[in-house]
C-alpha cells in the first residue's frame, strides 16, 4: 500500500471526527480523567531499603514535575525527603550480589562496578571508564570480583586490586591463522617443496618457528582466543571458583522488519521505522560453552540427553500429508545457577516452541548434564515464576545438594524442592492459588513470598517453613500488597492499593517480630481533584461460562433511578493479565470512564476470560489454538448474565478494549453479533499472522505449521459478520500492533461492502498512546458511540 493511501485515510477520518461535547449526567468528565497521573496524581513505585535499613528509597512525583525523583523515608525521624540529584546518583542501587556474610555488596551502575561495606556504608569505586561493565559477580572463592567489559570478562582482586582480563572473545581468527588452516593438499605439498629446495627459506622458517615457540609460551600467560564464528556472546561468568567460565552463544537469523511511516514529524518529512518482524521466524540458534581457563580449553555443553527431546506436538496430527520438522527445539539457556562453594551448578533450558522447560546438574568438567525436573505443557509453559521467556525463579537451599524452583504440575503455580543427589522432589506448597517471588529468610529456616491465596484478586504477603508447612499471612490489608522486607526483615516497605484507592507506600512491622500489626501509610499522592469524587468499589463476581467453569469478574451496577437497562462488557489488553482483582488497576483510566458510565446508567462487566493471569495453567493456556474462542464465549456468557440476572437489555450490549481487548472486540462483533450491537476496537489485531513471533507462536504456533490455528483466531477472516456499529481507533505509529492491521481490515470491510463502521486515528501515538488529547478523542468517540448504537442518543 502506498504511503498517498495513508494520507487519504487520515483525511476521511478528519473529515469524520465528531467534536468532544458529552450528553454526561457524571460529575466527571472524559478530559479529565484523561489526563491521567496528572489528574489521580503521581504514585509512588519502586519501593527498596537503604543497605543498612535505615531508609526506604522510592519514585515519586507529588510536585507534578517533568518526572519521578528519589525520595527517602527516613525510618528514624519519620520524615520523608527528597534526595537531590547528586546523592541519589551515587547511591547504591537495589540490585547487586551479596558474599556469603552478608558484609559486603557489589554491584554496576552509570557502567561502571563499585563496592559498599554494608557496617561502614563506605564505598569503594572499582572502574571508571569510558566503557560499559555489567553482569558483576563474586569468584575465586569471593576473593575477586568479576564482571564484563565489551563482551569480555575481567576480575579485580579484593586484597591487591589487581585486574586482569580472563577471556578473549573474537569474531573469526586472526588473517594469517585462516590462510595457514585453508592451505590445500596441492599447496601444502608446494609448501614443503620449497623447504627442501632453498637453504634460506629452511633457515627463516626455523627463525621463526623458534620465535613462535616464544610467543605461544608467552601468549599461555594470556587468555585464550576463542573465537566465536559471528555470533552472539551472552551470560558471560566465572564459577565461583574462578577455573572456569561460561558463556552462551547466539546466531540470529535474518528476519524481514515492518516498516512504520511517521507523518507528523520535526522535519515536516516521512520517516520510516523498521520494527519488529511477523510471526514465524526461524528460531535463534542457542549454545551453551564452557572455558576450563586452567587447561586452556573449551567445550559445548551437550543437551542432546534432555528427556522428550524429539517431541512432536499433538497439533501436528490435524495435519497428517506435512512432514513437522524442527532440528533444534533448544531455546534459551539459563545459567549456570551455581551453589556457594561452586561444588554444584544447574541450567535452566526452554524450548524454542516454548512447550518444555528442564532444570539439568551441569557437569562443569566434561560439559555434560544430569535431568533433574522435565516440565511440559502441550500448549505452552508459562506461569509465575516459571519463565517461558526465560528462566524462571530458581535458586540452592542452605544445605547446598538441594534446588528450589517453581512448577505448575498441579495446574497452578508452586513452589518446590529437588534434591540433586536423590532426585527427589517435593511441594512445599499447594491449593487453588499462585506464589509470587519467593525468598529464602536471612536465617534459612523460613519462605518468604506472595500468595493469592484468599481470593484470585487478592495478594497477601506470607511466611512459611523452610520444608513447607502452614502459611503465616504477614499482611491484611485486601488489594495488593507489594512488599519489600529491610535488610534485617524486621520491617516491610508496602506498596499498597485497593480498587478504589491508588497506590501508595506504607510501613510495617513485621509480625514475626513485632506485636504491633498497624501499617502505617507514609505517602498520600491523589490531588484535589481526584478525591472530590466518590470512586466506585466494583464487585468481584463469578458467572458460570456455558462450559461449567467459574468466570470471575468485575461489576459496575449503576443506582436503580438512573439504570438504563444498557450494559458495557470491558475486555483487558495482553490476553495473559488479571483485572477482576481488589487492588487499583493498570488499566485506570478505564477504571475510571466506568465511573462516568456507570453516572449515567450503564451497567459495567470486565471479566477475566480464558487465557487471563491468576488462576492456574488450564485457565492461562484455555486460548491454546483457538483466540476467539473461550476467550470470546466468556464474553458473550457474561453478557448472558447481565441480561438473565441483571436485567439488561438484550439489545443494548456493547463491548470494548485495547490489544487483546479490541482483538476479541473485533470477534464478538463479527462472530456473535446477535450479543453485541456495538463495538469499540483499539489498537487490535485483525490478523495474529501479522503479530509477533515471542507471544503468538507460543499460543498458535506458526502459520506455515498450524495454519488452522491462525485461520480461526484472526478476525480478518470473519469479518463479512459485522452487524452492529463498529469503532476501530488505532495509532499510526503503533510498533507492537502494526497500523497496516487495520488498514488490511478496512479494505476488507469495504469490499464487503459494510458501511456500519468507522475509523479514527492518531498519527503521532504508538501502541500505548501518551497524549491526553489523544485519549480524551479516543474515549469521547467511544462513549459517544455507546450512546447513539445502544441508547440513541446523538452527540450534540
Amino acid at each position: 500500500m502506498t504511503k498517498s493511501f495513508f494520507l487519504n485515510l487520515f483525511l476521511l477520518a478528519s473529515i469524520s471526527f465528531i467534536q468532544a461535547q458529552e450528553n454526561n449526567n457524571s460529575t466527571l468528565s472524559i478530559k479529565e480523567i484523561m489526563q491521567g497521573d496528572d489528574f489521580v496524581g503521581h504514585l509512588p513505585s519502586n519501593a527498596n531499603w537503604s543497605v543498612d535499613g535505615k531508609a526506604i528509597y522510592f519514585d515519586w512525583n507529588p510536585e507534578n514535575a517533568y518526572s519521578d525523583s528519589l525520595y527517602a523515608y527516613r525510618v528514624s525521624l519519620e520524615k520523608i525527603e527528597k534526595i537531590p540529584f547528586d546523592k541519589a546518583y551515587k547511591l547504591p542501587p537495589n540490585y547487586g550480589a551479596f558474599n556469603s556474610t552478608k558484609s559486603k555488596k557489589i554491584y554496576s551502575k552509570h557502567g561502571d562496578v563499585f563496592i559498599i561495606d554494608i557496617p561502614t556504608s563506605e564505598i569503594t569505586q572499582i572502574t571508571n571508564t569510558q566503557d560499559r561493565e555489567s553482569n558483576v559477580h563474586y569468584t575465586k572463592n569471593e576473593t575477586q570480583i568479576a564482571y564484563v567489559r565489551d563482551n569480555n570478562i575481567y576480575t579485580w582482586d579484593i586484597e591487591t586490586g589487581v585486574t586482569k582480563q580472563i577471556t578473549d572473545f573474537s569474531t573469526k581468527k586472526e588473517e594469517k591463522e585462516e590462510k595457514e588452516d585453508k592451505r590445500s593438499e596441492k599447496d601444502e605439498w608446494l609448501y614443503q617443496d620449497q623447504l627442501a629446495l632453498f637453504d634460506v627459506l629452511r633457515e627463516r622458517k626455523e627463525k621463526k618457528d623458534q620465535q613462535e615457540v616464544f610467543d605461544k609460551k608467552e601468549n599461555l600467560k594470556k587468555p585464550l582466543a576463542i573465537y566465536t564464528d559471528g555470533k552472539s556472546i551472552y551470560n558471560q561468568q566465572n564459577s565461583p571458583d574462578g577455573k572456569y567460565v561460561s558463556y552462551l552463544t547466539v546466531k540470529r537469523e535474518d528476519s524481514k522488519g515492518t516498516i512504520t511511516p511517521h507523518y507528523v514529524t520535526e522535519s515536516g518529512y516521512t520517516e520510516d521505522q523498521n520494527t519488529r518482524s511477523k510471526v514465524g521466524d526461524t528460531p535463534d540458534t542457542y549454545e551453551l560453552f564452557i572455558y576450563d581457563i586452567e587447561n586452556r580449553k573449551t567445550y559445548p555443553i551437550v543437551l542432546d540427553n534432555l528427556e522428550g527431546l524429539d517431541y512432536v506436538p499433538e497439533y501436528t496430527k490435524d495435519y497428517p500429508d506435512k512432514v513437522y520438522k524442527n532440528d533444534n527445539r533448544i531455546g534459551y539457556i539459563s545459567g549456570p545457577i551455581w551453589n556457594k562453594d561452586g561444588s554444584k551448578a544447574v541450567l535452566d533450558i526452554n524450548t524454542n516452541d516454548y512447550k518444555d522447560r528442564w532444570i539439568v546438574l551441569l557437569n562443569v568438567k566434561d560439559g555434560t548434564v544430569t535431568n533433574l525436573d522435565h516440565q511440559h505443557n502441550a500448549a505452552w509453559i508459562a506461569g509465575p515464576g516459571i519463565g517461558g521467556y526465560r528462566g524462571g525463579e530458581l535458586g540452592w537451599m542452605p544445605d547446598e545438594k538441594s534446588i528450589w524452583f517453581q512448577s505448575e504440575k498441579s495446574g497452578y503455580s508452586h513452589l518446590y524442592t529437588l534434591n540433586t543427589e536423590t532426585k527427589k522432589a517435593k511441594a512445599l506448597t499447594s491449593g487453588e492459588f499462585e506464589i509470587y517471588d519467593p525468598k529464602i529468610s536471612n536465617d534459612k529456616k523460613h519462605w518468604y513470598f506472595t500468595a493469592n491465596k484468599t481470593h484470585p484478586g487478592d495478594r497477601q504477603f506470607y511466611r512459611m517453613p523452610l520444608n513447607g508447612g502452614k502459611l503465616e499471612q504477614l499482611t491484611d490489608m485486601v488489594g495488593r500488597n507489594d512488599v519489600t522486607l529491610s535488610p534485617d526483615e524486621k520491617q516491610m516497605a508496602i506498596l499498597y492499593s485497593y480498587a478504589n484507592k491508588p497506590t501508595e507506600l506504607f510501613i510495617k512491622e513485621n509480625p514475626v517480630y513485632s506485636k504491633n500489626t498497624t501499617a502505617k501509610q507514609l505517602t498520600h499522592s491523589t490531588t484535589d481533584a481526584f478525591k472530590k469524587y466518590n470512586w466506585k468499589d466494583p464487585e468481584v463476581i463469578t458467572f458460570k461460562a456455558n462450559d461449567g467453569a467459574e468466570v470471575h469478574a468485575r461489576l459496575y451496577k449503576p443506582a436503580e433511578s438512573t439504570k438504563n437497562k444498557a450494559a458495557v462488557i470491558f475486555v483487558h489488553g495482553a490476553g495473559y493479565l488479571q483485572n477482576a482483582h481488589k487492588w487499583w488497576s493498570s488499566y485506570f483510566r478505564e477504571y475510571m470512564f466506568h465511573n462516568i458510565l456507570v453516572d449515567n446508567g450503564y451497567t459495567v462487566l470486565d471479566i477475566d476470560y480464558r487465557g487471563s493471569a491468576g488462576y492456574g495453567s488450564k485457565w492461562r493456556t484455555g486460548i491454546y489454538r483457538h483466540m476467539g474462542g473461550k476467550d470470546l464465549s466468556d464474553q458473550v456468557d457474561g453478557a448472558a448474565y447481565l441480561v438473565k440476572e441483571l436485567g439488561i437489555d438484550k439489545g443494548k450490549v456493547g463491548i470494548y478494549g485495547g490489544s487483546y481487548g479490541g482483538f476479541i472486540t473485533l470477534m464478538a462483533m463479527f462472530n456473535e453479533a446477535d450479543t453485541f450491537t456495538a463495538g469499540a476496537a483499539i489498537r487490535s489485531v485483525g490478523d495474529w499472522a501479522a503479530y509477533n513471533h515471542g507471544y503468538t507462536a507460543r499460543i498458535l504456533n506458526t502459520p506455515t505449521t498450524d495454519s488452522l490455528a491462525y485461520r480461526r483466531s484472526s478476525p480478518i477472516y470473519f469479518a463479512e459478520g459485522l452487524k452492529g456499529d463498529l469503532l476501530i481507533l488505532h495509532g499510526m505509529v503503533d510498533d507492537n500492533v502494526h497500523f497496516q492491521d487495520m488498514v488490511r481490515l478496512s479494505q476488507r470491510l469495504i469490499e464487503l461492502g459494510k458501511t456500519n463502521w468507522d475509523m479514527a486515528i492518531y498519527p503521532v501515538e504508538r501502541h500505548g498512546f501518551v497524549e491526553p488529547s489523544s485519549w480524551t478523542d479516543e474515549y469521547t468517540r467511544i462513549y459517544n458511540l455507546f450512546n447513539k448504537s445502544l441508547l440513541g442518543i446523538n452527540a450534540n
